[in-house]
């Protein structure tokens, strides 16, 4: 079997490649000339170098394929134009270029995110039929993304993958709060516990994988997660825990959150390159549950939690000294 990735030398994108070749598929990954290969430069695959806007050079990448997954994107950008051109608009191009080249296509699997429904309001874990709510740019550029796939459903097999907040080896985003831990300090945003869904990059994968080969998932939507949620004051204390350090719990107060975002988007203005903590990072961060349903991916898929928080935290822990991050 032939797959197409795109996003293949990111974080995510990279493992799966990585769990595909195990399986057996024959790889091919769309990368631009300024792409880092250096976490798939190991793997035997057929590169593509080509813009993600350019509808003829997907048509090329995704000829002759028997399944798409679909992970290019960011999660950090300057301008809302930014956001949309490489989240929504890739997307709708690919399924154009997809359905045009590839109409038999096996299955088309897209990557999204738990922002597109936004947080939980009522202390209840949203799932796939809670209606979305994005609030910030970046959930809202991927949510027109999923109603672009929702348009192709009815001419190619399409499967949308909502993963909840991502940990593990390459990660560089919740790798921040690994860094402050380290350091001996252990940030929590407010006055109140707030809960998130995690899921290890390897458990994330897996359930990618069972979502592009299952024949019940033509047409779904799945939330990925940990089998339960955990608020950040138990995630600081595991960490601080497997990484034998003596941590300061120290409360943030909102209003501070986005004084020093509005800071670093000062900064980004000057650098012209996104802020590490943007406004919207801040409306992310300061949300007090940003938790999800499973159920639906376990019926479905067979899909189960096999790295528990603990094992997983370490995994990432030995990964990030072993290259050095920590």
């Amino acid at each position: 079997m032939r797959v197409l990735i795109t996003g293949a030398t990111g974080f995510i994108g990279s493992h799966v490649a990585e769990f595909l070749h195990k399986k057996g598929y024959e790889i091919r990954v769309t990368v631009r000339e300024s792409s880092n290969r250096k976490w798939i430069e190991h793997l035997p695959i057929q590169y593509f170098s080509g813009n993600l806007l350019d509808k003829n050079f997907l048509k090329d990448a995704v000829d002759g394929v028997d399944y798409v997954y679909n992970i290019a994107g960011v999660t950090k950008a300057r301008t809302k134009q930014e956001y949309f051109l490489s989240n929504h608009e890739t997307t709708k191009i690919l399924l154009e270029a997809t359905l045009e080249q590839n109409p038999n296509i096996k299955r088309f699997v897209h990557v999204s995110s738990q922002t597109v429904t936004g947080p939980s309001t009522d202390g209840k874990p949203v799932n796939e039929d809670t209606p979305c709510r994005p609030i910030t740019t970046y959930g809202l550029s991927k949510y027109e993304a999923e109603k672009e796939c929702k348009k192709f459903m009815g001419n190619i097999p399409v499967t949308i993958v909502r993963p909840s907040a991502v940990y593990g080896p390459r990660d560089k985003d919740i790798y921040e709060f690994f860094k402050t831990i380290k350091k001996g300090i252990h940030p929590l945003i407010g006055f109140s516990d707030t809960y998130v869904s995690l899921v290890h990059v390897y458990d994330l994968v897996r359930g990618i994988i069972l979502a592009g080969e299952s024949e019940k998932s033509k047409g779904q939507i799945y939330f990925i997660a940990g089998e339960r949620y955990y608020n950040w004051k138990e995630f600081g204390e595991l960490t601080s825990m497997i990484m034998g350090r003596k941590v300061l719990r120290v409360r943030v107060p909102r209003t501070l959150v986005y004084g020093v975002s509005i800071i670093a988007e000062i900064g980004s203005f000057i650098t012209r390159k996104p802020a590490l903590l943007n406004i919207e990072k801040a409306k992310d961060i300061v949300q007090r549950a940003w938790i999800c349903s499973i159920e639906k991916a376990m019926r479905d898929l067979g899909y189960r939690e096999e790295l528990k928080i603990e094992d997983g935290i370490r995994n990432t822990v030995e990964w990030y000294k072993e290259n050095r991050w920590l």
